[in-house]
């Protein structure tokens, strides 16, 4: 089983979205900095999780909720920061 994540950083409000077999363990490493992409924006907050069974599925998830309207939608529907 896949899913499809989004984190949001609590120091600038980004949004990252993610794809894994295992969202607990991923999202750890991403508060543990062994995600280059993401480790000078610690901690992270999960925002939005969604099952998506097969990885072709999450994929074609995940490239949406990376595309302006998607993440359009994860800041107007699951923000948990408050905009500065």
């Amino acid at each position: 089983m896949y899913y499809v994540y989004a984190i949001q950083s609590l120091i600038d409000n980004r949004i990252y979205v993610g794809l894994s077999e295992n969202c607990d363990r991923r999202i750890h490493e991403h508060n543990s900095g062994y995600v280059r992409s993401t480790k000078s924006y610690k901690p992270w907050i999960l925002i939005y999780k969604e099952e998506c069974g097969t990885r072709i599925n999450a994929r074609a998830r995940e490239k949406y909720l990376k595309s302006g309207c998607g993440k359009e939608f994860l800041k107007i529907k699951y923000s948990q920061v408050a905009q500065r």
